[in-house]
């Protein structure tokens, strides 16, 4: 096995790792809207 098994896989998770938040941070946040109803008692 190789000596730099475990810095390779680690590298490869960082890689991995940094393409997920970016693809995570280019997701438009959802945002609820509260629909209020129109007060009938006025």
């Amino acid at each position: 096995m190789a000596d730099n098994y475990l810095e390779r896989h680690q590298e490869d998770y960082e890689v991995r790792k940094a393409e997920w938040l970016r693809k995570r941070k280019h997701l438009p946040k959802l945002k609820k809207k509260l629909e209020r109803p129109d007060d009938e008692a006025l």
